[in-house]
């Protein structure tokens, strides 16, 4: 197993130790474990992201730390936008939308006004590939969000 992967099963188990929190280099970040379906696989994978709210929906960037290739994660949403959530202590269902402009814009900012890193990343991406962010909305939250 890799370290990477070692590592994300570590933040899994903080995250759900202590509703949410991780310490490290997570500390003080608001994080969320997305569940996604593999699109090749049909295997379930949870990954620990970086998030924010806006509004009602949570707000996460498909960085995957500035390399020059969209994350599996992302990915597999093309396929398969219907996405399990732990934020917190809760988990709910949701839709997984990818932000048009010049939305994308305004919550990239956001973010990366936030966590420099996020803007670090679209310089070392620029002319490879434009960085998507995702908007997650709960299922149920009205009756057109039961499904994607």
């Amino acid at each position: 197993m890799s370290s990477f992967k070692e590592n994300n099963k570590k933040v899994i188990a903080e995250f759900r130790a202590n509703d949410g929190k991780v310490g490290g280099g997570y500390a003080g970040m608001n994080l969320l474990l997305l569940h996604t379906t593999g699109r090749k696989s049909g295997q379930e994978h949870i990954t620990p992201l970086v998030c924010m709210e806006d509004g009602d929906r949570l707000v996460i960037i498909a960085s995957k730390g500035g390399a020059p290739e969209h994350p599996h994660w992302y990915r597999n949403l093309a396929v398969d936008p219907n996405v399990t959530i732990e934020y917190g202590s809760e988990c709910f269902s949701a839709c997984a939308a990818v932000a048009e402009e010049p939305e994308r814009t305004r919550l990239y900012d956001k973010l990366a006004a936030r966590h420099e890193f996020f803007a670090r990343y679209r310089k070392e991406t620029a002319g490879i590939r434009t960085i998507p962010v995702v908007i997650l909305t709960r299922k149920g939250a009205s009756k057109s969000d039961d499904s994607c």
